[in-house]
Formats: structure tokens, sequence, C-alpha cells
């Protein structure tokens, strides 16, 4: 299934390129709202909250309102979850509060599992060179994600893999990555980064697999 990303920064629609260089920025959010009204979910992602920058809250509960989203950015917090949700979010994406020190905080896990339930929590693995990146990419750890991956397992619904080494290139995402985060775990996985064709999407899909795309379908490259 393909999954189109709307990245939320200073209240506008964007496109970064490996978490960093802005290289898309659409002021029409209206446009996109209709854009994607058709698909079952759509993925709402605020940067600057990621980022730690400020947030776009108002308009993220607009989205919602209008879409099914799963929202992510910044909600590190059990409170921020359940609030989230209350707004309207179908799933809510966490990250960064997933660690402490370097290490799985099982207890957050647990917590956020319990208040908001794990059926509409999706863990992010965002990965830099092999390696869990937090804290906006900001950030560098020494986990892999099949290890995040295998410790949180049982406290989500699914896990949202970033590569950020080619988001927002449209070079391709890196097949061969797949077969080792799906052995390590049991939940629905959905991957991100570089994807540019729909052929990819179907690649993906024929592995059980749902694929977030951003660049290729604002630069029109991939028709969604």
């Amino acid at each position: 299934m393909l999954i189109p990303s709307i990245d939320l920064m200073g209240g506008k629609v964007v496109q970064l390129v490996q978490g960093k260089k802005k290289a898309l920025e659409f002021d029409d959010l209206q446009y996109w709202i209709d854009r994607f009204i058709s698909y079952p979910t759509v993925q709402l992602i605020d940067l600057d909250a990621a980022m730690g920058k400020g947030e776009n809250t108002e308009l993220i509960h607009r989205i919602c309102q209008h879409l099914p989203a799963q929202v992510g950015g910044g909600i590190r917090s059990v409170e921020a979850a359940a609030k989230m949700l209350q707004a309207g979010a179908k799933k809510v994406i966490i990250g960064s509060a997933l660690l402490k020190d370097g290490a799985v905080d099982l207890k957050m896990a647990e917590a956020l599992a319990h208040y908001a339930s794990a059926a509409r929590l999706l863990f992010a693995v965002d990965s830099r060179g092999g390696k869990v990146s937090i804290k906006g990419w900001q950030e560098g750890t020494s986990l892999t994600p099949a290890e995040m991956m295998r410790q949180t397992d049982s406290y989500c619904s699914g896990y949202l893999y970033t590569h950020i080494d080619t988001e927002g290139t449209m070079t391709g995402f890196p097949m061969e990555v797949v077969p080792g985060l799906k052995a390590a775990t049991t939940r629905k996985l959905i991957v991100a980064g570089g994807i540019k064709s729909m052929e990819e999407v179907e690649q993906l899909d024929a592995q059980g697999v749902d694929a977030v795309v951003g660049m290729a379908v604002y630069t029109g490259a991939l028709k969604a």
C-alpha cells in the first residue's frame, strides 16, 4: 500500500532531503488534503516538533478532521500521544521517546501501550548508517534498527522504518534491508526513504510491506 506523506514545517507542506535541506515548499495545504482524500492512510509529520523548533498542532488537528492520518513528530510523552489521538489521529508515531541514555526505555514503551493501546501505536525506527537516529534525526545512537524492533515488538501495532541515507533523494529504497527488518518483528512494517516508482511500491507490497512516499509524489515523478 502506498501511504502519501504530509510533512509540516513553519505552517507549510515541505519536503526535505535527508532531513536537512529543504527541497520543496507548498502554501496550499487544502490542495494536498483534497489530493489525498481517497487514501486509506496518510502520514502526517510535524518536523518542527520533531526538531524541537516549534509545532504545527493546529494544522495537524485540521488535517485529521479530513484525512485518516498516522501522526508523528515530537510526540514524546503518554500525554502527548493521548492528546493527538483525541485530536483525531488514527495512530500516533513514537520514536525518540522510546530511547533513554542510548538504550530502549521499556518502561516508556509499556506506559504508551497501556494508556494509548498498542493497536494505535507505530514505533519509528529512523536509520542513518545502519544505526538508529533520534530527535529529528539530529542525534545518533549505537542501536541497530533490528535491536530496537526486537526489544519493543510487544508494545506497538507496527514499525515505520525510515532510511535516512536515501530519504528525499528519489534514488530508490534499499530493498536489501527489508528481510532483516521483517525478521526482527511480528508487527506490520512500513518503510520510507528514497522511493521513486510505483514498481518499488508494488515490490514492497508483495512482501507485505507498506510504502510511505513523499518527494516522488510532490515532484510528480510518481502519479499518486
